[in-house]
């Protein structure tokens, strides 16, 4: 007899409905007046987070592979098909997606006064592209997703950013688009090689693991994937969108970008380099790279923060910073660096979209993001300074916090094998304290000498609703990582065993080689 806990049970329908109730929601969004469209967009989008909210428990833990999929044709004659799953590296992912797009969405209210029917379309939009990245198990649909979100993050900036919008705009087009399409020729040579060892083409994630690659290939085909993914993430040399985005970018967009869009590069690192390159992403020379440009954004990017006289340049900077401490931690190449560089992702999307949210309040009230305009808020609005002062301790990585333990973890990962990289990886901690205490002294703690910053007031009923469970996030993982790192090991090791199988049968490969008869004057040897 079917129950009704069979019937709302979860399965590979919600998986669909996380990516299209977004989209249908674009209609009433359009239909709505100006004094309700806001919360049209805000109660829709947090229906589809309370969906997501369901996975926690409907996912299960012990599985390492791919949960609750599903795969209709859609391209046939292409071997292109709407495919969709879920794994403890995604579930992540998209829960974080779901949560900070309403919380975007909540913290626009009053940032967003004009052409807001467009505004939160566009933000329903890009949810539902961000979401189908970290579902799609079809390489061309994951393609599709992977450049739908930079339309809608296109117009955010260059409609309701800054001054320097179209310029902003324009130079995150630009990067990203270039850089995802040396992937795309990525994707059409595997399916091609595909197509030769299958007898059809495919583009099922599946199918192309099992696709036989020389070494040759894989560098090739590592690299092409690796610049679009480093381009995103951004890895240095290539981060210098992002600081321009971020700055020019309204509240709500520096928040996406900073809590879900870089994430999108991390995880094609871990979805689709590592599982379908083992070889190229096992390569000494690969390694020590991928390395040494993650060391390499940690330092120099802590640097450059330290002498932002712009608040919101100074995190924008911190965000390269942290994503090097993700890429140090994916290329240990082990359990311990994997998981670090998934609760960093985490712990990232939560405290530095926090930051901005506090600095796109701040500059509600004082229309600046200049330090040495500030001082002494702490006195007149304690709370704001509260929730500033947890939300930097967390992105410092202070113990404690949700920072600590996912900068704790890639380092102890990547210590195992590359240990001076690590030590002076590490310097980075000490670097990120340098650049963010002084700021929060600055603006919270200096003598209040300024007559505007006098009349500051304390966080709304609003504001306190939008920080309190970012701040409560920040200290759970912080005190207690347990579940999180339970749901995600066994899709980590699923990732740690396909590299180890790829060496073996690579070392097979080799030895039969050796071991071949050699023809010598016309007989065997």
């Amino acid at each position: 007899m079917t129950t009704l806990l069979d019937f709302v049970s979860y399965s590979d329908w919600v998986l669909h409905t996380l990516i299209w109730m977004p989209i249908l929601g674009i209609i009433p969004v359009l239909w709505a007046d100006e004094q309700r469209v806001k919360h049209v967009a805000f109660w829709w989008s947090a229906v589809v987070f309370i969906l997501s909210l369901g996975l926690w428990w409907a996912f299960d833990p012990t599985v390492g592979g791919m949960q609750m999929e599903s795969a209709t044709p859609w391209i046939e004659s292409w071997g292109v098909s709407y495919s969709l799953g879920i794994d403890g590296i995604s579930l992540f992912m998209v829960m974080l997606t779901t949560f900070m797009a309403s919380i975007s969405i909540l913290a626009s209210f009053n940032y967003i006064q004009d052409r807001q029917r467009p505004f939160y379309a566009l933000m329903l939009i890009l949810e539902a592209g961000v979401v189908g990245v970290f579902l799609a198990t079809d390489l061309f649909l994951f393609y599709v997703f992977f450049e739908l979100t930079l339309v809608p993050m296109y117009f955010i900036i260059g409609i309701w950013g800054g001054a320097r919008r179209i310029y902003a705009a324009i130079k995150f087009f630009l990067y990203t688009a270039l850089g995802s399409l040396l992937m795309l020729v990525g994707i059409l040579y595997l399916v091609y090689r595909a197509k030769m060892f299958i007898g059809a083409p495919t583009f099922a994630y599946s199918d192309l693991l099992q696709v036989p690659l020389s070494g040759t290939e894989q560098l090739w085909l590592f690299g092409a994937f690796a610049l679009a993914f480093s381009v995103k993430i951004p890895v240095f040399p290539f981060h210098t969108w992002l600081p321009d985005a971020h700055v020019e970018a309204p509240t709500p967009g520096s928040v996406i970008l900073a809590a879900v869009l870089l994430k999108m590069g991390t995880y094609g690192f871990m979805r689709f380099l590592l599982p379908l390159f083992p070889i190229a992403a096992q390569h000494p020379v690969v390694v020590t790279t991928m390395l040494v440009l993650a060391v390499i954004g940690i330092i120099y990017t802590a640097c450059v923060a330290a002498v932002q006289s712009d608040a919101k340049k100074l995190v924008a900077y911190t965000s390269v910073a942290h994503m090097g401490f993700v890429v140090l931690g994916i290329f240990a190449l082990n359990l311990n660096g994997l998981q670090g560089g998934l609760i960093v992702m985490i712990s990232h999307g939560i405290s530095t979209g926090a930051l901005f949210l506090l600095l796109g309040m701040l500059y509600e009230r004082r229309h600046t993001r200049e330090i040495q305009e500030f001082g002494g808020i702490a006195r007149v609005a304690p709370w704001f300074a509260t929730a500033f002062v947890i939300t930097a301790l967390a992105s410092i990585g202070v113990p404690g916090t949700s920072g600590f333990i996912g900068e704790f973890l890639a380092l102890l990962g990547a210590f195992e094998t590359h240990k001076v990289l690590t030590l002076v990886a590490t310097l980075g901690v000490i670097f990120a304290a340098y650049y963010m205490l002084p700021m929060v002294q600055r603006v919270f703690f200096n003598p209040l000498d300024k007559q505007e910053n006098r009349e500051i007031e304390d966080l709304s009923k609003r504001e306190l609703a939008i920080l309190a469970p970012l701040c409560a996030l920040m200290i759970w993982i912080g005190w207690n990582p347990t579940p999180l790192l339970d749901r995600m090991e066994p899709s980590v090791q699923v990732v740690l065993e396909r590299l180890d199988e790829a060496i073996l049968e690579d070392q097979a490969r080799v030895g039969d080689e050796v071991n071949e008869p050699q023809v010598v004057d016309g007989g065997q040897e």
